[in-house]
């Protein structure tokens, strides 16, 4: 299974963990990256994703975040069909980024686009996709309950 995590994910497991959607949120997060580094899904990078995390600040959580994202083994690259699908998703109200990143998922065959962005999960429930975009904790119980 092909798996794409947006930076909001990468970020979530260094965020502050006292509130219990966050901890939710992080302990799925880490739980699919150990799954992906076992061989199990396939966790899908890509250019897009490594400039936003250029763009962090904080040496610490950068080094964090990276060492994370590095059970990406699969690197998507962006195309033509990727940035027309992203021109669209742009057209449809989605932040240049989030669009980026959907056209990459879509392009790059991943099964589910997981986000912990509330606004980006409504705005992907009204346009049509190829890719399912989901919260990684709703998705992982889902997964996880069809294994049993």
């Amino acid at each position: 299974m092909k798996i794409y995590l947006d930076n909001c994910c990468l970020n979530r497991p260094f965020d502050d963990l006292s509130q219990d959607r966050v901890y939710l949120e992080a302990e799925a997060i880490l739980s699919i990256v150990a799954r992906c580094e076992k061989g199990e899904w396939d966790l899908l990078g890509s250019g897009i994703i490594e400039l936003e995390l250029s763009k962090l600040t904080n040496a610490e959580r950068l080094e964090q975040v990276r060492t994370l994202y590095a059970a990406a083994r699969t690197r998507i690259t962006l195309t033509p069909e990727a940035e027309s699908r992203a021109v669209c998703f742009g057209q449809a109200g989605i932040k240049p980024f989030d669009s980026l990143h959907l056209a990459l998922a879509e392009t790059g065959g991943a099964e589910v686009f997981l986000t912990t962005d509330d606004r980006l999960l409504r705005a992907a429930g009204k346009i049509e996709l190829r890719t399912r975009v989901a919260n990684p904790v709703t998705w992982l119980m889902e997964v996880t309950n069809n294994e049993q």
